[in-house]
This record gives structure tokens, sequence and C-alpha cells, in this order.
């Protein structure tokens, strides 16, 4: 079964930590994302200590194949973000893996 966490969560785990109002954290969490990814669409990398850093990497055109008819068509060149982790969070994500095995 997969849990996912939603940005709902995320308003009500911040409120009940820091204690301001409903509409004040959820208002703090909007402005979070907008600026990341207001940031992503002038191309800037965002870089958010002991998380991870967020790149814009262009991909060129290339062909593709329909694995189930074979057929061959183009793909346009496009960009994607990639998420790099920090070298701390790599660390605590593997401790945490090892602990719960």
């Amino acid at each position: 079964m997969r849990i996912n966490l939603t940005k709902k969560d995320l308003v009500n785990i911040i409120y009940m930590q820091i204690g301001f109002s409903k509409q004040i954290t959820e208002n703090l969490v909007e402005e979070f994302f907008f600026i990341i990814v207001s940031n992503l669409c002038k191309k800037k990398s965002v870089k958010i200590s002991k998380f991870g850093t967020f790149l814009i990497r262009s991909k060129n055109p290339r062909i593709g194949r329909n694995p189930k008819t074979k057929e061959e068509k183009e793909i346009s060149k496009r960009d994607v973000i990639l998420f790099k982790p920090s070298k701390e969070f790599r660390e605590s994500l593997n401790k945490s893996v090892k602990n719960a095995t």
C-alpha cells in the first residue's frame, strides 16, 4: 500500500507544529512551492541546504519507438526537472532504511 504526502497534509503538519492559522500556513506552503517553480521556469537551479538541488536539463530531440507497434516517432526537444539529493539527505535516508530492516 502506497501512501502519498499531499500539500494538504503538509499544511496540517506545519499548522500543528508552528501554530500559525491554517490560512497563513497554507499561504506559506503555496509561496514556498511558487518560489521553486518560478525559479525553475527562469532556468535557475534551486538549492535547499541539507535537502537537495532542483535543476533544469534540456534534452535533445531523439527517435523513440512504440514497444507494441514498433512504430518510430520523433520525441521533441524538451526541458526536464532533475532533483539531486544532498549528501546529508542521502545519508539520513540510508540510515533509516538500514534501521527499518
